[in-house]
């Protein structure tokens, strides 16, 4: 079964057995049908039906979570010698991470995916291919807001110096809004162009060298402006944030969907593809939004507007600041990000399509799920995923230099700390990339594609391999502030010339790895533990570590495919 299918299927099951079991079934003679008699069950019958169905989603997520934050709390406590600031805080943080995302994730299949099968189903026979186009565009949008990691984004702005990175700092401050449409933007012009393939059958390959073209020609722009070269970690690290647990599956059980309607969607190569695209036409938008912010404002209008703000907050009442640091904030943050989404699926199917789901009661059930697991999430980001995150990157540097929070730092000599750390950003990649479920499905689909050629384990060992070296090369980044553009654009560089000697397959699948290494875990776990190392050792910036962990998974599985192929060619030669 393919990747996508895999999605799909199970969507269209959950959502099949949700049916049967919540509708009643009419008769099938002519009378009418008598109303079924209300079951009774008590209190403890209740509780041991529920028990199964939450433990189950609830174990999920905990495998996910608890065995990074122990690895990060057992780093800390016992080769950085340091004690867990605030761990109680931490501590309710990641539950409400792991009950967040179990709710969220619930509500994500019973409630938003339902629509995005019936509208992929039903929008080519009611609509024209532009209306169909355009719908997938604004979707593109909407599903971004609501990625639980773009809240990281969002979260981690306020850390940076104005005076270093001023275009970096109102990029993340006074621009956020239109930061988050722009990638936004990227992610609905991919769904508009995979959807296109779908449709079309057009090769991945021809696509990955246009969309990279104008993504490496910014970059190098970027790069020759000093003042624009910061943004280029946020901008690359953009692509990663994007292909999470919302935008992969809507998007694609709408892509497939459609392409299914206009007779297109058996073809092997369903499903792939978006995932690539979505990772890459954030980063032009980011890029251009960049150029964009520089022609407005100049480096010196920054910082001075940015001290003249922070000059009149000292002024502001006390009980404004304590509005902003309250939960609330989250919490309004969870609602706004998931609320217009649903609102616009909702237009499109009641009003457009005028179609009928197939169980309002389970539906309004899983979009509330979906709202109330985001909230949750979103607090959970805030004061656990994002506390533990930056409190291990401000603590790293101990290992091989001296910091003011400690007072035994340095810990080891510089060469032997620099290699602690760098073996620690190594386990981490390599950790939460095979405790990621994409991954699994993933897996077995490369397995099935290939007639087991490419084998399961073979590929998540090389995708994980890969995310571990990205992360560890993107924490020397910071420590050592190597230049990002100049790292990126050979590597990429090295992406093409092995995708051209690739076959599509290999090439579909090597391209679409990286983005199920990015979860809502790992994304603001990396996100916080970057900006806050680069705090620390007094870097520019924190950002370009997931932009590592992107490239190199990709190089890695390209590899392991020519391998492969060579190996199969010896052995027919043979």
């Amino acid at each position: 079964m393919k990747y996508s299918d895999f999605v799909h299927e199970s969507e269209i099951r959950h959502r099949s057995i949700s049916y049967n079991i919540l509708t009643p079934k009419p008769e099938k003679s002519g009378k009418l049908a008598l109303k079924p008699e209300k079951i009774n069950i008590g209190f403890f019958k209740a509780l041991n039906l529920l028990i199964p169905y939450t433990s189950s989603r609830i174990f999920e997520q905990i495998k996910a979570v608890m065995p990074l934050a122990a690895y990060l709390f057992i780093f800390q406590l016992l080769i950085l010698r340091q004690p867990i600031q605030e761990a109680t805080i931490i501590g309710l943080g990641l539950v409400a991470v792991i009950i967040g995302l179990a709710v969220f994730m619930e509500g994500l299949k019973v409630g938003l995916m339902p629509f995005g099968t019936i509208i992929g189903d039903n929008l080519p026979k009611k609509a024209s291919m532009g209306v169909v186009l355009l719908i997938i565009a604004i979707l593109g949008v909407g599903v971004t807001f609501a990625e639980p990691a773009i809240g990281a984004l969002q979260a981690f702005g306020g850390g940076i110096d104005v005076a270093k990175a001023p275009y970096l700092y109102e990029l993340l401050n006074n621009w956020t809004q239109p930061l988050v449409l722009m990638v936004g933007a990227g992610v609905g012009l991919a769904a508009v162009l995979g959807t296109l393939r779908f449709v079309r059958g057009w090769s991945l390959k021809p696509m990955i060298y246009l969309s990279l073209i104008p993504a490496i020609l910014l970059t190098l722009y970027a790069w020759n402006n000093p003042d624009l070269r910061t943004i280029l970690g946020l901008a690359w690290d953009c692509g990663a944030v994007t292909t999470g647990p919302v935008t992969v599956p809507l998007v694609l059980s709408l892509g497939i969907g459609i392409a299914a309607s206009a007779g297109k969607g058996d073809s092997s190569l369903s499903g792939f593809g978006v995932v690539t695209l979505a990772s890459i036409f954030p980063i032009i938008a980011v890029l251009i939004l960049s150029i964009f912010v520089s022609l407005q404002s100049s480096p010196q209008e920054i910082i001075d507007a940015a001290l003249l703000t922070t000059s009149n907050s000292t002024f502001q009442g006390l009980e404004e600041s304590k509005w902003n640091q309250t939960p609330f904030i989250e919490i309004l943050a969870g609602i706004q990000s998931i609320l217009p989404l649903v609102i616009f699926l909702m237009f499109v199917l009641f009003i457009i399509l005028k179609s009928k789901l197939p169980n309002n009661l389970v539906t309004g059930y899983g979009l509330t799920l979906s709202i109330i697991g985001m909230c949750i999430f979103n607090l959970g980001l805030t004061y656990g995923l994002g506390a533990i995150g930056g409190q291990a990157g401000d603590i790293l540097p101990a290992a091989f230099m001296k910091i003011d929070s400690s007072d035994i730092s340095p810990i080891y000599n510089k060469s032997l700390g620099l290699s602690i750390v760098i073996i620690f950003a190594w386990i981490l990649g390599f950790g939460s990339t095979l405790a990621e479920p994409a991954l699994n499905a993933l897996g077995a689909t490369v397995q099935d594609l290939t007639n087991g050629a490419f084998r399961k384990a073979m590929l998540m060992y090389s995708v994980a391999s890969g995310v571990a070296f990205g992360i560890a090369l993107g924490v020397g980044k910071i420590i050592f502030n190597f230049d990002l553009a100049m790292l990126l654009i050979p590597l990429y560089l090295t992406a093409i010339i092995l995708t051209y000697f690739s076959t599509e397959e290999f090439v579909n699948v090597a391209w679409d790895s990286a983005g199920v290494t990015t979860g809502p875990v790992t994304v603001p776990l990396v996100l916080a533990m970057g900006l806050g190392l680069g705090n620390a050792v007094s870097a520019t910036e924190g950002f370009g570590i997931l932009s590592m962990a992107s490239i190199c998974p990709i190089l890695a599985v390209l590899i392991m495919g020519i391998f492969i192929k060579l190996r199969q060619k010896g052995e027919t030669n043979g």
